[in-house]
Formats: C-alpha cells, structure tokens, sequence
C-alpha cells in the first residue's frame, strides 16, 4: 500500500506542476490588470507603470511563471490585491466551511445511493427498480444550479424551514449545521444518481457469478448473501465512481457556494477571478487541484482494503 501511495506521490508532482502552468497563464489572458487593481481606478498611468514594475509584471512571462513557480515552493503564495492578506491565510479560511460541505454532501448521499441501488439491483425489473432509476436520471440530468434554486424556493422562501445564505457557525453546532443543510442537499442531490445506477450494475454482475451461487446452496439467508458476498465484491467500482465524482463536486462546489453565499473555496475562487485578484485566484486553482489528487489517492487506498488483490 505505502508503494502505491509514493507512486501516487510521484506522479502528482508533474500534474501540479501542470495545474500552475495552466493558472498561471489562463489567469494571463484573463481582461484586467492587478496593477491596475491594486493602485484603484483613479491612479496616473505613471503611479500604474510603478506598480507593474514593482510586481514583475513587466518582465517576460516566463520569468514571471518562474518567480512565481520559487515563491510556491517555499509556501508564499503572495497577498491578495483585494484585502492585502495572506493568500494563505484567505485560503486556510475558506477551506474548512468547504471541507464541512463536502462532508456534510457525502454522509448522506453515498449511503442512500448505495442502498438505492442495491436495491433496485435485488427488485430488479420491478416497480421499485424502475422508480429508483428514474430518480437517478432525473438527479444526473438536472443541473445543479436548478436543483438549488428550486430548493431554495421550497425550503427556505415557501416553508421557511432552512436557512439559505451564509454560514452559522462550524459543522458541529447547530447553526451551522441548519445552515449547511440546504446547500449540503443541493450537492448531494447530483451525487446519488450515478451512485446508484453503479451500485445497481455492479450488484447484478456480483450476484451472477459462482461463489454468490455456492453460499446461496450452503442455505444462507438472501439478506447475508447480498450484503456479505454480493455488495462487498460490488463496490470496487462504485469506490472509483464515487472517487471521481468527490472530485468533479468541487466544481459543483463553486455553483453552490456561490447560490448560497457560503464562505467557500469555490466562492473565494469566483470572487478573486472577477475581481482580477490574480494570486488569491492562484492559489484557489492550486488547493483545489491538490483537494483533486488527494480524493484519487484515498480511492487508491480503499482499493488496497476491499481487494487484497490490488496491493500486489
């Protein structure tokens, strides 16, 4: 297991670097200038041309990528041009109200899909299968701005149940969990879908194969059968869904913290791009890249611990 998790290790590297190369020079074409951001609308062409020069920004881009790329390797990742902080401070911020998202989205909506699909898996051709896969269309198809906007509407506006802007307080209290309620749901609303429709197909191919048969004719129970030699077999593949899709939810983040207003990386990250704040937009590209890899490598380890096979 330690050898695949310094593979992974190994092979992050080039891909962070990709990642700052890619930010470094989107953020580039992208229309505003920081000097201009920072000296203020009303600043003389001179005290502009100051500014660029004592930022670097009129030396060639690639010495400015390579200045760039020494400061993240001693962990300076600059200041904001906005608030004058820390990017590592704004960013050590917004990690935790994220992190709390996505735990609060995952707790809930990979249980129930998974138990979603095994049970349309075991009512296959039934009602019930037909009813769970059509709700997993239907949570695949919509988009997740939609599915916020309409909860928002009913919960929050219609039956003033939740609150729908802000943050209360940390996951553990209970604000903060009234508050991260509404958008915890929206998220997890896209996630349930390929779930259990993963769930439901890998089910039905477990349950075909020999050994499923032989502890069915030793007389053990069809509860045991599923949960003990069918689900467990099962949920290889549904670990890599579930890895991929974690990452592609930190794009759902954006739009979700964005609808809700919370205080977010994904929220941070849109605020700093139009605002043109070119190093807090950085290093938000940065984190979430990182936040990417490190989801693939824990899949990598849950494939170690539900196939002993994998850690040959």
């Amino acid at each position: 297991m330690m050898t695949q998790v310094a593979n992974r290790l190994l092979v992050s590297i080039p891909v962070l670097f990709g990642v700052l190369l890619l930010g470094f020079f989107l953020l580039i074409l992208v229309p505003g200038d920081p000097a201009i951001v920072l000296a203020g609308p009303m600043a003389t062409p001179e005290i502009v041309d100051a500014i660029r020069a004592d930022m670097g920004l009129d030396r060639p881009v690639l010495i400015q990528f390579a200045s760039y790329l020494g400061r993240v390797l001693q962990g300076d990742l600059g200041r904001s041009l906005i608030s004058n902080k820390t990017v590592v401070s704004e960013l050590a911020a917004a990690i935790g109200p994220t992190a709390e998202l996505m735990l609060a989205c995952l707790i809930w909506s990979i249980p129930l899909g998974i138990a979603m699909g095994t049970l349309a898996a075991v009512h296959r051709g039934r009602l019930i299968d037909r009813i769970i896969m059509a709700i997993s269309v239907a949570g695949v198809s919509l988009p997740i701005f939609f599915i916020c906007l309409i909860l928002i509407q009913l919960v929050g506006v219609h039956w003033q149940l939740l609150p729908f802007i802000g943050r209360g307080g940390p996951l553990w209290t209970l604000e903060g969990l009234r508050h991260v309620a509404l958008p915890a749901l929206s998220l997890g609303a896209i996630f349930i879908g390929p779930v259990a429709r993963m769930t439901r197909s890998s089910v039905l191919e477990v349950l075909k194969l020999d050994h499923v048969r032989t502890a069915r004719a030793k007389g053990l129970s069809e509860r045991r059968v599923i949960l003990r030699h069918g689900l467990r077999n099962a949920l290889i593949p549904v670990v890599t869904l579930v890895g991929l899709q974690a990452g592609y939810l930190l794009g759902g983040a954006v739009v979700t913290e964005s609808i809700f207003s919370y205080p977010g990386l994904g929220r941070l990250a849109v605020g700093a791009i139009l605002s043109s704040d070119f190093p807090l937009a950085q290093g938000a590209i940065l984190i979430l890249a990182l936040a990417f890899i490190l989801i693939n490598m824990i899949v990598d380890i849950l494939y170690a611990l539900l196939d002993p096979r994998v850690q040959a």
